[in-house]
């Protein structure tokens, strides 16, 4: 049953089937030949595999980044950085990254976090003369970082696959993506230095205290989110319905960014994209079920483990294997997908789940920056109006950096469990 499980599910993606519709299909396929299992059992899996509380709050924040994105939040976020930083060599470079990191604390979407912030600065660089190709490919990583600062929709997604606590990967993730922002500010610094760009107005005090004034909503909704969750007030699910009446309050009633008429659209895209999600999980569910029934997890581990019996070593092949799936596949599938497979081997090497489910986080964040799936990328280069193969190109030395960003988090489990540790 395996072994056609997984022919069916390669045959279907080669002819371009959604990742979803291909995963019930080779599911139903196996099945059907095996002739031993009610169909039915496809239905009840994919029904259970959404049934649960904590997948709650993917929708939720979901809309909250949404309302962020057109309340105008993203914008004062930015003006207030810019009015610190924005004076220095590669400034506004290095606002790019300081606005991605902020929207990241709200969003948790790695895609909503480019659109975000490189719809308002990518073409504003391009007028102070940073070179287009540059500042797509730098708001293309630096949207990374929405997927790794909590809240993280991947993040909830892991916990639910591995029944790990939300909350500890929550706080797991946040020094990986400070580590990930230190590292393209550095570069973009260094980059911006050779290219002479960047410099400009310096901004008095006033006009700072001016800037944070009119940003404080914005910068207050990570800190009431996280804060809640850290400080045991609610959950991370119930974070994420409290992100949305707050980003509604402001957006509407405050900043008034947002019109009435503007519910329509927002809603039905957040739903939308809920919608793929979820089926994409309640499918994977079924195909889950089937891996299991059939040892198919246990038997790779042993297969791994027998390999060789070094932690290092296994996990470095993981994390390459992990980075190829990412070049084609999208992150909530790696993630739903993979995790029953990988998670027997964390557990054999007596890894913590909670730092592999950062590790897994931040490989498919990676595989946003590869084509041929690669959404930021796509993002980025319908607001730059680039060619996709240019700025493949410039993402390079970018995709190299979070790399090594990559070894260390692996490796120096610390940058990862320090807060959560610390916490407990």
């Amino acid at each position: 049953m395996g072994t056609i499980l997984f022919l069916t599910l390669l045959v279907l993606l080669i002819i371009n089937v959604p990742i979803a519709i291909a995963l019930g299909l080779s599911v139903v396929a196996a099945f059907v030949i095996e002739g031993n299992i009610p169909l039915l059992v496809v239905i009840q899996k994919m029904f259970n595999g959404t049934d649960s509380f904590p997948l709650m709050a993917i929708p939720f924040f979901l809309l909250a980044g949404k309302l962020m994105e057109t309340g105008g939040i993203s914008a004062r976020l930015i003006t207030f950085a810019n009015t610190i930083v924005g004076n220095l060599p590669g400034g506004l470079a290095i606002v790019a990254v300081i606005g991605c990191t902020f929207f990241a604390a709200i969003s948790g979407s790695s895609a909503a976090t480019t659109a975000a912030v490189g719809g308002i600065l990518i073409p504003h660089m391009v007028k102070k003369g940073y070179d287009v190709r540059f500042s797509a490919a730098l708001h293309a990583a630096g949207g990374t970082i929405g997927v790794m600062i909590p809240p993280s929709v991947p993040l909830v997604l892991y916990g639910v696959a591995a029944s790990t606590s939300i909350n500890d990967l929550f706080i797991a993730g946040i020094g990986p993506g400070i580590l990930v922002a230190i590292s393209l500010v550095i570069y973009a610094i260094i980059v911006s230095k050779k290219q002479g760009w960047g410099g400009g107005k310096k901004y008095s005090a006033g006009e700072i205290w001016k800037a944070f004034k009119d940003a404080i909503l914005a910068i207050m909704m990570p800190v009431i989110i996280l804060g809640g969750i850290y400080g045991g007030i609610f959950t991370s699910t119930e974070a994420a319905v409290v992100a949305v009446v707050y980003g509604l309050v402001v957006g509407l009633f405050v900043y008034r960014e947002i019109k009435w008429k503007d519910l329509g659209s927002i809603f039905t895209s957040s739903a939308s994209l809920t919608a793929a999600i979820m089926l994409i999980i309640a499918t994977a569910n079924s195909f889950g079920f089937l891996l299991t029934r059939e040892n198919i997890p246990q038997e790779i581990a042993q297969f791994m483990l027998g390999i060789t019996d070094s932690t290092i070593i296994t996990l470095l092949v993981i994390n390459i294997f992990l980075l190829i799936m990412g070049t084609f596949m999208e992150t909530s599938v790696i993630i739903i997908l993979l995790t029953p497979i990988l998670l027997p081997i964390i557990l054999a090497l007596g890894i913590d789940p909670v730092l592999f489910g950062v590790i897994m986080v931040v490989n498919s964040a990676i595989g946003m920056l590869t084509p041929p799936v690669g959404i930021n990328l796509l993002v980025a280069g319908k607001i730059s109006q680039l060619p996709n193969a240019a700025i493949e190109r410039a993402v390079i030395p970018f995709l190299v950096i979070m790399i090594i960003d990559l070894l260390l988090i692996t490796y120096i489990p610390e940058i990862s469990m320090f807060l959560v540790n610390l916490s407990k």
